[in-house]
């Protein structure tokens, strides 16, 4: 066993009111650029996520009637933090998850500035009547305890979403990581334990048993959870018994539409870092690419380039611009797709399945040329580096074909006249579309998806407004 092992396999315990819990009982963190385990991460039980519930439900009054400004000064500290320990989560990032050194190096300093950004935004008091009679206002109170339920293409990018919303707006929070990438979130509540009052951030970690456990806990009163709409259903059922308040960041099968009069050399990278970056595991990335018959040609010879000439390898190592899939239940998943295009004939212009078992979990970036709209690989989601090239001829057939799915999170347009692309973004169903660019996201724009992509909204004011309840004050004059 590494020294790398050791010490992440002895290191990190839960953090639950404050002070660190170990576990009876272990699983295994695994390197998906290795297939070997890089740590062990603590097994929750049933009592200790009741004491979670219990240390968050405690801190939660105290926490609440801190004033606002105080909540903002809590959410810059942690930035502060994780700042000044961003080294460190960084590679436990690569470790758990397989992504590049740099990429989890800009994902960590990404929870920073989302911190700083979100304590920026306000709760606004609406008031709805003020005269003689009675003044009315209507203010935006916590819901209580917040389960953050975080998945693993992005292990600490995905609590920005999820964290200062819920801290700021007056809740407590208990972070609940994916299995596969627990590490990372650990070591972020070690680091909060001497910033924030006792029970107000607890992490608690598990196997797959925690999960169901913390979605039907009756003392959670607010669940953001984001991963795949399979289990974002399971979720939303399992809320439904104490109708605990839910938000679902889901699964999507993003279309892009590329018009013909696109500058090819322009436009051809940004297509392929929007299928391809982490290694196709964005929620948010290309996952069908329609492209017009007069530039599809010209386009997928310059993606082919790309994917041939981009090295694929260990995150850790210099130069690595894509890394392994993240776990092997999602390498299996991709492969199963990629095997059914080959035995159905399609064109595999390049990648294609691995010719060895793999020591890592590694795929080339592979493109398929033109299969058919009711391929499997275009119907669904794949969330790896595979990618759908599709031909089309008019513009309404594109536009209906990347409408034509059960999906609705981002979409993206692209051509040389930002208006006739603006026409075509109006047009199609999904919760954020983009005009020559992708996945640009901030902490002052809402985003959420349509359809079974997912409930409600994360960031920006109205994310924030989604760890609140809204109250209405009357008093008779």
């Amino acid at each position: 066993m590494s020294t790398t092992t050791q010490t992440a396999a002895t290191a990190y315990s839960m953090t639950i009111d404050g002070v660190a819990v170990p576990a009876a009982s272990t699983y295994p963190v695994i390197d998906p650029a290795t297939c070997r385990v890089v740590g062990e991460a603590p097994d929750c039980t049933r009592e200790q996520l009741d004491a979670a519930v219990a240390a968050a439900r405690r801190a939660q009054p105290g926490w609440a009637v801190l004033p606002v400004a105080d909540r903002r000064r809590y959410l810059r500290t942690i930035a502060e933090v994780i700042d000044a320990n961003a080294g460190e989560l960084a590679r436990l990032v690569t470790l758990e998850q397989g992504k590049p050194l740099a990429a989890a190096t800009g994902e960590v300093a990404g929870l920073g500035h989302w911190l700083r950004e979100t304590a920026a935004l306000d709760l606004p008091v609406t008031v709805n009547q003020d005269d003689a009679e009675r003044r009315s206002i209507t203010r935006h109170v916590p819901l209580g305890v917040v389960a953050a339920i975080t998945p693993w293409n992005y292990p600490m990018g995905q609590l920005s979403f999820k964290l200062g919303p819920a801290l700021l707006a007056g809740n407590t929070v208990i972070v609940k990581p994916s299995t596969f990438t627990p590490l990372s979130a650990l070591r972020l509540g070690e680091l909060l334990r001497d910033v924030l009052p006792a029970g107000v951030v607890n992490v608690v970690t598990g196997a797959d048993g925690l999960g169901p456990w913390v979605t039907r806990h009756p003392g959670i009163d607010k669940i953001s959870f984001t991963g795949s709409t399979r289990t974002g259903r399971d979720v939303m059922a399992g809320a439904g018994a104490s109708l605990t308040r839910v938000t679902l960041e889901l699964g999507g099968n993003d279309p892009a539409i590329v018009l013909p009069d696109v500058d090819v050399d322009q436009v051809a990278e940004q297509l392929f870092w929007g299928a391809f970056g982490n290694a196709g595991q964005i929620c948010l990335a290309t996952k069908r690419l329609y492209l017009h018959a007069d530039v599809y040609d010209r386009i997928a010879a310059r993606m082919v380039d790309l994917a041939e000439r981009v090295t694929v390898g260990n995150g850790l190592d210099e130069g690595v611009l894509i890394g392994p899939i993240s776990n092997r239940r999602q390498y299996d998943t991709v492969v199963d797709l990629l095997r059914d295009s080959r035995d159905r004939g399609h064109e595999i212009l390049t990648g294609g399945l691995p010719e060895d078992e793999p020591d890592g979990l590694f795929l080339r970036p592979t493109l398929i040329g033109d299969p058919p709209e009711n391929a499997r690989i275009v119907q669904e989601e794949q969330f790896g580096p595979v990618l759908p090239l599709l031909r089309f001829h008019d513009v309404e057939d594109a536009v209906a074909r990347a409408n034509a799915s059960e999906y609705g999170l981002g979409a993206s347009v692209w051509s040389a006249d930002p208006d006739a692309a603006l026409a075509v973004a109006e047009r199609l169903q999904a919760g954020t579309v983009w005009v020559n660019e992708i996945m640009h996201l901030s902490p002052l724009v809402p985003f959420g998806g349509l359809k079974q992509s997912g409930v409600g909204v994360e960031s920006g004011q109205a994310g924030l407004l989604e760890f609140t309840e809204r109250q209405t004050v009357t008093v008779r004059r």
